[in-house]
């Protein structure tokens, strides 16, 4: 096992020896793309899928896992996270396209841009809209990611999961997953490991055209240069999110160093010195708001991970 220095009766202590790393009070908030947030308990790096399947099998059941992208739709609370986090990255980030056939298999650690991009070079069409969806293929899966009209289960052929508790393989197809607007069915104890995708043969050039115009529609409406987690909400059915947030007056509005976009009214931004709470209780306010001012209750679309700071409320 590999691990860094802990304190005596640490959870490191329970943990099975693995082949990638494990790293006790690891810091999250630099993985995360607000900056926010505390540290977890324990980091695990796994080295492949054999590695993790081991260490799901032999950890105890009592401990709390928790699996993280690269934090482009989570926020971290400032306690930090219990039990471990597990970050999928080398080993289950290889993107494999086959042009012959117009498909396309990725890890959960790969990125979504870095999809599109492989999909464009091998002549491979349909997965342009990934250009535009921050974050990994496995947070991708599990809340049906889309953009532009696209989301991946238009493009999704199957799934490989491991379950947390029994650290069994098992290939899903979609229709097993019930994949709906930013949801999927699956129980959450199974992480996404990889998947496969179908396109179409088209012209790398055109593929890259569409793409650039999907990078142009981002840069003109979206706050993407700045400290934000992407869209904070979903949309209701039949409305928009940030319609209604402007309706009920929260552009620009702010709480400590957080602050609603002026740009797009559906991004939170860390202006500098935000904390997770400045942020949660900034999008708690706004949800107040909007259903104050409308009646709609809007749902959180990011994730909100982890435990409070000491003597503070979630």
């Amino acid at each position: 096992m590999t691990a860094a220095p802990a304190r005596p009766n640490h959870l490191i202590d329970r943990l099975p020896a693995v082949r990638g790393r494990l790293s006790p009070d690891a810091p999250l908030a630099h993985t995360t793309w607000f900056r926010v947030g505390g540290p977890a308990e324990v980091l695990f790096r796994p080295a492949d899928r054999d590695d993790l399947a081991h260490f799901l099998r032999a950890t105890p059941e009592d401990v709390p896992v928790t699996v993280l992208g690269v934090g482009s739709n989570a926020l971290i609370r400032d306690g930090g996270v219990r039990g471990v986090v597990v970050r999928l990255k080398r080993g289950f980030a290889e993107v494999e396209p086959t042009p012959d056939t117009a498909t396309l298999t990725a890890g959960a650690g790969a990125l979504d841009r870095t999809v599109a991009v492989r999909a464009r070079k091998a002549g491979i069409a349909g997965l342009e809209f990934y250009a535009g969806v921050p974050g990994t293929i496995g947070g991708a899966l599990r809340m049906n990611a889309g953009a532009y009209g696209r989301e991946t289960k238009d493009v999704l052929t199957w799934a490989e999961g491991i379950h947390r508790e029994t650290g069994e393989l098992h290939t899903f197809a979609p229709e097993a997953m019930d994949l709906r607007y930013r949801h999927c069915g699956l129980d959450t104890g199974w992480i996404f490991l990889r998947a496969g995708f179908q396109g179409h043969r088209d012209d790398p050039e055109a593929i890259a055209a569409r793409m650039a115009e999907i990078d142009r529609a981002r840069d003109d409406s979206q706050p993407v240069r700045t400290r934000t987690s992407g869209s904070t909400f979903k949309n209701p059915k039949g409305a928009k999110a940030w319609e209604l947030i402007d309706r009920a007056g929260c552009r620009g509005l702010r709480v400590g160093g957080a602050q609603v976009s002026e740009k797009h009214t559906n991004f939170l931004i860390n202006t500098g010195g935000a904390t997770a709470a400045d942020l949660e209780t900034l999008g708690e306010t706004v949800r107040r708001r909007v259903f104050e001012t409308t009646g709609v209750a809007l749902d959180w679309e990011i994730r909100r991970i982890g435990e409070p700071a000491e003597g503070g409320t979630a």
